[in-house]
């Protein structure tokens, strides 16, 4: 067992949680009817359509997140020595989306939006294990 990579892993499902959540609560409670699942309180900035689909995006992010974390625990559980060129690639290509995620946020967000720090964790967890 890898325990970076199992971290790695526990960290993706983690910072997808608490992305749902807070989403949730920080920016879509205010947005939806009551006993509606989707936000449909649109405004003359943001009409109901782009509401909606910028919400399935946000826990889209969160359903990826929690993939790459089953995958990365899978890994970390059952590497042997056999399929190690293709779980090498999969790490690499895992760690620089990671990074790169975490600059994307990093940068957007002008350092305010703590993802980017669990990101970037994250990225290095994997840098740590190979």
């Amino acid at each position: 067992m890898n325990i970076y990579i199992l971290t790695a892993g526990i960290l993706c499902f983690a910072l997808g949680i608490a992305h749902s959540i807070l989403g949730e609560y920080l920016i879509f409670k205010s947005k939806r009817h009551k006993r509606n699942l989707v936000p449909s309180k649109g405004s003359v900035e943001l009409k109901e359509r782009h509401l909606r689909i910028l919400w399935a995006t946000w826990h889209l992010a969160s359903i990826f997140g929690w993939c790459i974390g089953a995958i990365l625990i899978k890994i970390s559980l059952d590497h042997n020595e056999s399929n190690s060129g293709i779980i090498d690639f999969m790490l690499m290509i895992i760690m620089y989306a990671m990074f790169l995620a975490s600059i994307l946020v990093l940068v957007g967000t002008k350092g305010k939006h703590p993802g980017w720090i669990v990101l970037l964790i994250i990225a290095l967890l994997l840098i740590i294990a190979n």
